[in-house]
């Protein structure tokens, strides 16, 4: 953790803080957003899923991609942790699991960015019940 010795320093840090506040809490409109949820059950923490919030969080910062990341419960996948769903505007969610941060990363340049499905994704296995 650095430290801050000035009120540069602070300021440098708050304005840090905000930005990923304001992102994670962007929620006006978030059918017009990418919608990032990380399964951060107990399962999901001790697989790692805060430090994969964290590195999708600075993704989309550096990117500069619009998008909403939020934390949720068990998504049923505990053999996959850490599991993370997407929902680009207009498409149906997609599961990915065994999200590290380097499958992070890929998962952000090549399925959000591009539009290319990646390796992890979980299969739906079920149907809605109203058709």
């Amino acid at each position: 953790m650095e430290k801050i010795k000035s009120l540069a320093d602070l300021k440098k840090k708050q304005k840090a803080l905000k930005a990923k506040i304001d992102l994670r809490e962007r929620a006006n409109d978030p059918e017009s957003h990418v919608q990032v949820k990380v399964s951060m059950s107990t399962c999901g923490i001790a697989s790692g899923a805060k430090h994969t919030m964290d590195v999708l969080i600075e993704e989309f910062q550096q990117r500069q991609i619009d998008a909403i990341v939020t934390q949720t419960g068990c998504m049923g996948y505990c053999f996959a942790e850490p599991t993370i769903e997407i929902t680009k505007p207009g498409e149906e969610p997609i599961v990915f699991g065994y999200v590290n941060k380097e499958k992070a990363i890929e998962i952000v340049e090549r399925y959000v960015q591009k539009g290319e499905l990646v390796e992890g994704i979980i299969p739906k296995n079920y149907q809605s019940i109203e058709k």
